[in-house]
């Protein structure tokens, strides 16, 4: 058994004995990617020095790392896929990828890694690209410090930033996604996280879940996106430390939560949405010191969820805390703070004396009818929250804080 890790150990240090510098140089005999891509063995460096290189269609198939000097520049002249990577152990970084071609058919990407584990895409620009990073079953990959813009107009002609399908254990840190359809897009990805992004001014999700479970994302900010995030028929997912801003408009949420189970919402900000969270068909949901401020409505929940607690959090200058479209709840409010509460704790002891209803009498007229907005801070819709307050009638009964702080919460 010794013979045999010995004779290993010597091999990989052949191997990186053998390990070769080969450079890119357009004055040079090695003149472009492809030569040197064809030179190449496993181990070798290929270094491209800076210039514009007008070539599509490049191949990778061996474990190699390919890095450029200054950010030379890559171009796909709006043709094909710019770089394949069809082999384990790439590293690719220090690229400038632009321009990949369009396609309705094909997803045609910056640099697209096919069926290969452990892929480093780091410190890249990719630009004008249709999917920006892809992962197409990849494991144990990780794209770090990459900026990625594009900028299409409509969700037909643009592909997502990161797109990872069928992948596992992937790290997706620290980078800038702006201008594409989704920032971030996972489909059938486990075991992964994501962490310390920024995704502004993207055209549909800043960060899109479908059918991913056991992933978690972490301290990332969804600015300014047609909607924050989608997290959606998923489990065991952990959403923590993150900011959801400016996601404005009629469908836009600064996460929408729809069929998904066992999972954590915690220590996030939530400021300026037109919905802050939206939950339907949501089971077993933990919502826990979160900062809930100046949205339209700070939390919708269906009908349809079912062990949702929300604990712990601070509701500040919202429109509507909570809304609901049904008066079967079966989910937990306990000790938030809310800026509305207008209750008196004679015992002193930081919590009201008598329970919080934060579903107003308004906001399920406006849920039934939302042309009722056009009643907002009218004389009108004061009565009516006045009166519900003292003779329930469409609230939900059971749907109450029974524990509500006097004092928000430091977060």
């Amino acid at each position: 058994m010794r013979a045999i890790l010995l004779y290993i150990l010597l091999l990989l240090m052949a191997k990186m004995v053998d390990a070769r510098n080969i450079t890119v140089h357009q004055q040079s005999a090695i003149r472009t990617i492809r030569q040197a891509l064809a030179l190449a063995k496993d181990g070798d460096t290929i270094r491209v020095t800076a210039g514009v290189y007008r070539e599509k269609g490049l191949v990778i198939k061996k474990s190699i790392v390919l890095t450029g000097i200054n950010y030379p520049v890559i171009d796909g002249e709006y043709r094909y896929e710019v770089i394949a990577v069809r082999a384990d152990a790439v590293t690719i970084e220090g690229m400038k990828v632009i321009n990949s071609g369009i396609s309705s058919m094909d997803d045609f990407a910056g640099i697209k890694i096919y069926n290969s584990s452990h892929v480093i895409i780091r410190n890249n620009v990719l630009s004008n690209t249709f999917f920006g990073i892809y992962s197409q079953l990849g494991n144990n990959c990780v794209i770090e410090n990459n900026q990625l813009t594009s900028f299409s107009k409509n969700e037909q002609q643009s592909g997502n930033g990161i797109h990872c399908w069928k992948s596992d254990s992937m790290q997706i840190t620290n980078n800038r996604i702006s201008g594409h359809r989704d920032g971030i897009y996972f489909e059938f990805v486990t075991h992964s996280i994501i962490s310390r992004n920024i995704a502004e001014k993207n055209l549909r999700y800043g960060l899109h879940f479908m059918f991913s479970s056991n992933d978690s994302y972490l301290n990332n900010q969804f600015r300014n996106n047609g909607a924050g995030v989608a997290v959606m028929f998923s489990h065991h997912v952990t959403m923590l430390n993150n900011l959801f801003t400016q996601s404005w408009g009629d469908a836009a949420y600064g996460i929408l939560l729809k069929e998904i189970s066992d999972s954590r919402i915690e220590s996030n900000q939530f400021v300026e949405n037109t919905v802050a969270i939206f939950l339907e068909g949501a089971n077993r949901i933990k919502v826990q010191k979160n900062r809930f401020q100046s949205n339209g409505w700070a939390m919708k929940i269906q009908a349809s969820c079912m062990d949702i607690t929300v604990i712990g959090n601070n509701f500040l200058s919202n429109t509507f805390d909570v809304g609901t479209n049904g008066s079967l709840v079966l989910n937990t409010f306990s000790q938030n703070y809310w800026d509305k509460y207008e209750g008196y704790d004679l015992d002193k002891n930081n919590r009201g004396d008598i329970p919080y209803r934060p579903v107003s009498m308004y906001a399920v007229i406006v849920e039934r009818n939302p042309t009722a907005m056009i009643l907002f801070r009218s004389f009108m819709t004061s009565l009516f929250d006045k009166t519900e307050k003292l003779i329930p009638s469409l609230t939900p009964e059971n749907l109450k804080d029974a524990s509500p702080l006097m004092k928000p919460l430091k977060l």
